[in-house]
C-alpha cells in the first residue's frame, strides 16, 4: 500500500525460563514491525519440540489456550516478512525438522544469494524440500553435514552460504544464535534474571524489562545451554558492514542497533539535512511514522516550526474493501491525512526518509496541495535509492526504483513539489558517527559487500521462481 522496502524479519529466543513461550510471544509483539505476513513460535521442554506458526499477526494468532501448548523453559520465535519464497503457510517460521541427531527449529532473518544454487544441488542429490525458503538450504546443510558437534555442523553448513543472516536456533536442550561474518542484520543479547534471551532488537528486551547485555558479534556462533553462554568465531573475518537502511527506516526508534540509537541516529539525518539543504518555510512535517524523527531534527536544526500537518490511521487492516466508484488515490487517502488547517497558505518541508517509486510521494504532495498549502519542499532524509537489496529486504528491480534512471529535477517533477532534496551520502555517514562502523549502503551506491550470481540479479521474491 506505501511506497516503501518491505520490512524483512524478526527473530526472538529465550533460554532458561518458565514461562519461554510467553516471553517469546512478547518478545515477538516488540518485533511485529519487523514482519506481518506470519509469525511462529517453537519451544522445547527438554524431551521434544513443540511449534504452532501462523499466517497473521503476533496478537491474532497467539491466544493463551495456543501458548498452553507451548511448554518448556527454552523458546524461539520469528515474524516474517517474506524476502525469499512465496507468502504461504508453509513458509512460515521457525522451520523444525528432526533429522538423525533429534529435532532442531530454526529462525532466520536475512537473505542467501547463493541458496538457488545449493538447493538445485541439494535437490540433485535426492534432497527434498518442503518449502521455497532459503533457510530449509541451510536445514539441508546442516543435516547432511558429517561434522561431530553441532557447532561444526552448522560452521560447516554457514561456510557454503553467502549472504546475510541472524539465526536463532533451538534443540531439545540448546538455544544457539548466529550472525553471519559482515553482520548485516541486527541481533543482541540480554539478560532476564537467571534467563538468557536473544533478539533482533533491543526494544523486545525491554519490553519483557531484560537487560541488555551486548551484540552478538559479526561471525559468532553462541550457544546457551544449562551451563550458560559459549561463544566460537569459526568463520573467517570478514569486513563489518551493517545495513544502513535499519537505522532510515526498519528498526523501531526505540531501539539500540549497530552501537547506536536509532531515534538519535534519525534526528540526526534530519540535522544533517536541514544544513545541507536549508529552506525559508513556514512549518516542517513529517510523513508519519518514520519521518517523524528526522523532522524534529530539520526543524530544530532549521529553526522552522514542526507540526504534525499529517495524521496517520495506525487502524488500517491488511486488506480493505475500495468503493467501486473508486476515490482517487484511495490507498494513501485510508492511511494518511492531512491537517488543513495547519497547511492552509503555508510554506511547507516534508520530511521523508526515502523514495522508492516515487508514486506515493506524489500522491502526498498532492494532498498537502489541495489541503492548502502554498509551497512544498521535499526533503529526504536519505541519499537517492538506485538499487535494490539482495540481503534481507524485499526491494524492487532497479528499474522500478525512479532515481535509478531519473535526476533529482525529473524525479521532482514527477512527484509535482516545489523543490526535492536528498541527504547525501557525506551527510548519512556524519549522522551515523556513531555507531563507528562501515555500512552496507549498496542501496545507495551500488557497491555491494558480498557477491552473487548474475542469476541472483533479480527481484527478491522471484530468487526461487
Amino acid at each position: 500500500m506505501f511506497d516503501k522496502f518491505k520490512d524483512e524479519c524478526g527473530v526472538f529466543g529465550i533460554f532458561g525460563h518458565t514461562e519461554a513461550a510467553n516471553m517469546t510471544y512478547l518478545g515477538l509483539y516488540a518485533l511485529q514491525h519487523r514482519g506481518q505476513e506470519s509469525a511462529g513460535i517453537v519451544s522445547s521442554n527438554g524431551n521434544e519440540l513443540h511449534s504452532h506458526k501462523e499466517m497473521g499477526l503476533v496478537a491474532d494468532i497467539f491466544s493463551e489456550d495456543v501458548l498452553k501448548k507451548l511448554p518448556g523453559t527454552a523458546a524461539i520465535g520469528h515474524v516474517r516478512y517474506s524476502t525469499t519464497g512465496d507468502s504461504h503457510i508453509k513458509n512460515a517460521q521457525p522451520f523444525v525438522v528432526n533429522y538423525s541427531r533429534g529435532g532442531i527449529a530454526v529462525a532466520h532473518n536475512g537473505n542467501l544469494v547463493n541458496a538457488r544454487l545449493i538447493r538445485d544441488e541439494l535437490e540433485a542429490y535426492g534432497s527434498i524440500f518442503q518449502s521455497s525458503m532459503d533457510t530449509e538450504v541451510i536445514v539441508h546443510l546442516l543435516a547432511t553435514s558429517r561434522a561431530n558437534t553441532l557447532v561444526e555442523r552448522i560452521a560447516n553448513a554457514l561456510n557454503q552460504v553467502k549472504g546475510s543472516y541472524s539465526l536463532v536456533l533451538l534443540t531439545e536442550d540448546q538455544l544457539i544464535a548466529v550472525r553471519d561474518p559482515h553482520g548485516f542484520r541486527p541481533l543482541a543479547l540480554g539478560k532476564l534474571k537467571d534467563a538468557w534471551v536473544v533478539a533482533s532488537e533491543t526494544c523486545a528486551f525491554d519490553l519483557i524489562e531484560a537487560e541488555y547485555v551486548r551484540d552478538i558479534m559479526p561471525g559468532e556462533i553462541l550457544v546457551i545451554d544449562r551451563h550458560g553462554p559459549q561463544s566460537f568465531t569459526p568463520f573467517d573475518k570478514a569486513p563489518f558492514t551493517p545495513c544502513i537502511f535499519e537505522f532510515i527506516y526498519f528498526a523501531k526508534p526505540d531501539s539500540n542497533i549497530f552501537g547506536a540509537n536509532v531515534y538519535s541516529v534519525r534526528k540526526n539525518l534530519g540535522r544533517e539535512l536541514a544544513r545541507e539543504y536549508p529552506v525559508e518555510a513556514d512549518i516542517v512535517i513529517p510523513v508519519p511514522d518514520s519521518g517523524v524523527p528526522a523532522a524534529i531534527g530539520f526543524a530544530e536544526e532549521s529553526k522552522i516550526p514542526f507540526q504534525m500537518g499529517l495524521i496517520r490511521n495506525h487502524y488500517v487492516g491488511r486488506t480493505f474493501i475500495e468503493p467501486k466508484d473508486t476515490i482517487r488515490h484511495f490507498g494513501v487517502k485510508i492511511k494518511l491525512n492531512a491537517v488543513r488547517e495547519l497547511l492552509k497558505g503555508k510554506r511547507v518541508v516534508v520530511i521523508d526518509d526515502s523514495i522508492v517509486r516515487g508514486t506515493t510521494s506524489r500522491k502526498i504532495v498532492k494532498m498537502i496541495r489541495d489541503a492548502g498549502a502554498k509551497e512544498i519542499h521535499m526533503r529526504i532524509s536519505s541519499p537517492p535509492t538506485i538499487c535494490p537489496c539482495f540481503y534481507g529486504i524485499d526491494t524492487p528491480t532497479k528499474k522500478e526504483l525512479i532515481a535509478s534512471s531519473h535526476s533529482i529535477d525529473e524525479v521532482n517533477t514527477y512527484i509535482t513539489a516545489d523543490t526535492l532534496r536528498y541527504l547525501s551520502i557525506e551527510g548519512l555517514y556524519k549522522a551515523v558517527a556513531d555507531a563507528g562502523a562501515s555500512f552496507c549502503d549498496a542501496c545507495f551506491t551500488g557497491k555491494y559487500p558480498v557477491e552473487f550470481p548474475v542469476e541472483g540479479r533479480e527481484p527478491q521474491l522471484a530468487l526461487f521462481k
